[in-house]
């Protein structure tokens, strides 16, 4: 008779300390710790890995449009009672919009000027968020609206929807609730070309501007009088502006956290 064997065959081994502590795939360590000392691998840029020339013009110039409104916080108040055309096609904004109106309306200015110089001064920073939108899709989308729920939602119903979303909402984008920019990044994201953009964005930006333009139209003297108390105490009106704005960003860090 053979000897038989005092070890069964089929037993599991039980695994040691040492064992049990070691990675499955001991080559994935050098590579997590590759990822974990990446200084690019931040949830708060828009693009993965080391970027690239475009992604930093376009990061760049998203930067310097925002510049360029702080910088002209201080004389958009002393602009609006003065010189509303500038402040028009500067800021776009919408007490420029109807102060020119109401000087139009007294023969100083001419309205079809306002509305030509007012779809400029609104939509002139608008491609560079659809831009983004192309370049980083979905990625830039959470950057801009925050990674809570509010921001799942729109990416998930732009994602059921594509163009029928898309195409109303840059059209109506000056009337909706939401900001601009991030309407603009899910045109491009859904592969909108940029000459459609421009051409929604335009007639758009038209419609705002003439409902506002109508309005400082109907108000008249009455608008110019109003904006030309603003300009009188803008340094005031312009504190309140910063005010306003930081309280802005303030309460959108925490709604992003």
């Amino acid at each position: 008779m053979g000897r038989v064997s005092e070890e069964p065959t089929g037993a599991a081994e039980v695994p040691t300390p040492a064992e049990a502590q070691a990675p499955a795939d001991p080559a994935q360590q050098p590579r997590a710790e590759e990822s974990a000392k990446d200084p690019w691998s931040n949830a708060n840029l828009p693009w993965q890995g080391k970027p690239r020339r475009v992604d930093i013009a376009c990061w760049g110039a998203i930067t310097l449009s925002g510049i360029f409104y702080l910088a002209l916080l201080p004389f958009r108040a002393s602009l609006v009672g003065t010189h509303p055309l500038v402040s028009v096609v500067l800021n776009g904004s919408t007490e420029a919009i109807v102060s020119a109106a109401a000087f139009a309306s007294k023969g100083h200015g001419s309205l079809a000027v306002l509305l030509i110089l007012g779809i400029i001064g609104t939509m002139k920073f608008d491609i560079i968020y659809w831009w983004a939108g192309r370049l980083w899709g979905e990625r830039v989308i959470q950057l801009f609206s925050g990674r809570g729920k509010r921001s799942q939602k729109f990416v998930a119903r732009v994602n059921r929807s594509g163009r029928w979303l898309t195409w109303p909402a840059v059209v109506l984008s000056p009337f909706l609730p939401i900001p601009n920019a991030l309407v603009y990044a899910a045109a491009g994201w859904t592969g909108m070309s940029w000459v459609t953009f421009l051409i929604l964005d335009a007639i758009g930006s038209l419609g705002w501007v003439g409902l506002l333009a109508g309005l400082g139209w109907a108000l008249g003297q009455s608008a110019i009088d109003v904006a030309q108390e603003i300009s009188k105490y803008g340094l005031w009106v312009t504190i309140a502006i910063v005010v306003l704005v930081v309280a802005a960003q303030m309460r959108g860090a925490r709604a992003r956290r």
